[in-house]
């Protein structure tokens, strides 16, 4: 009875995995259609997530980004297009990498910056305690009895 039981146990969890699905809707007509649907929604980010791509956002707004993805490539849109079509309507921020301009350094460079004042805290910590504490002085007697 144990055994029979945990064989349903398994082939429930087996046959529940479509439904943990994130993209539901059917391939598109064409091979080449659904591997540029999977490039680009892999290249842009799920605006409520924001650490995720829409192909891998289960986000409500993601959803309907990978629906427009669908309807603008049936349309017969190109990928540049499409990037276009999103950065005018979300900005620069709904691509995963967005380009090099003045406006995006601050996120090329911000890390950049951040661990090196960081390095330049820690080094400073390190000098400071140094100069505290001379190697060459000779420790203050202790006395026996603090309670005197």
């Amino acid at each position: 009875m144990r055994k029979i039981s945990l064989v349903w146990l398994l082939l429930g969890c087996v046959l529940a995995t479509p439904a943990l699905a994130i993209d539901t809707t059917k391939p598109l007509p064409t091979p080449e259609l659904q591997a540029r649907y999977e490039n680009l929604t892999h290249k842009l980010r799920c605006l409520v997530c924001q650490n995720e791509s829409i192909a891998n956002s289960n986000a409500e707004l993601a959803g309907d980004l990978r629906g427009q993805v669908r309807k603008l490539l049936i349309e017969g849109k190109s990928d540049r297009q499409i990037i276009n079509y999103m950065t005018d309507r979300y900005g620069q921020f709904v691509l995963y990498k967005p380009p090099v301009e003045p406006s995006t350094w601050l996120l090329w460079v911000g890390p950049f910056v951040v661990l090196l004042l960081g390095g330049v805290a820690i080094a400073f910590i390190i000098r400071r305690r140094a100069r505290m504490v001379a190697p060459d002085a000779e420790p203050e007697p202790v006395d026996e009895d603090p309670w005197s």
